[in-house]
């Protein structure tokens, strides 16, 4: 198998784990720490509704999914990958930071949470998976 498709594979594969991370999260959070009664958490418009009564605990498991999801992904790109193992783990990072800018404009969270969940869940996250994979966290050139 060449590097190219080998590198893909792993971008894919890992987009693919970090998104079932997140998934899971996402789907037990509720019943770890349950919505005030009447608030649906399933869908945006549940969620703009509701978000007037979630206080701070309601956001530890959305936080937790993004920041799981995106270190699972990252170290499975990192572990996969024939080359640019460290570049292709941040790729996952930069992927799951667009999507978290796209939810922070559907979903009308706290400033806080938008703040932290941004700058902590994600690239700081593919950096810890590099780190913890045994990579220099910032070079560029394959490792």
């Amino acid at each position: 198998m060449s590097n190219v498709l080998r590198n893909i594979l792993a971008v894919v594969a890992g987009l693919i784990v970090g998104g079932i991370v997140n998934s899971a999260i996402v789907t037990i959070g509720p019943m770890l720490i349950p919505p005030p009664p009447g608030v649906d958490m399933t869908t945006p418009e549940g969620l703009r509704e509701g978000m007037p009564l979630l206080e701070g605990q309601h956001f530890i498991m959305p936080f937790l999914a993004h920041a799981l999801g995106t270190f699972a992904g990252a170290l499975v790109a990192c572990m996969l990958a024939a080359s640019h193992k460290v570049s292709l783990a941040y790729l996952i990072g930069i992927v799951f930071l667009a999507g978290g800018i796209t939810a922070a404009t559907i979903i009308p969270a706290p400033a806080w949470f938008i703040t932290l969940d941004l700058v902590v869940a994600y690239l700081p996250m593919a950096w810890l998976a590099v780190k913890l994979k045994g990579g220099p966290a910032l070079a560029t050139a394959p490792v």
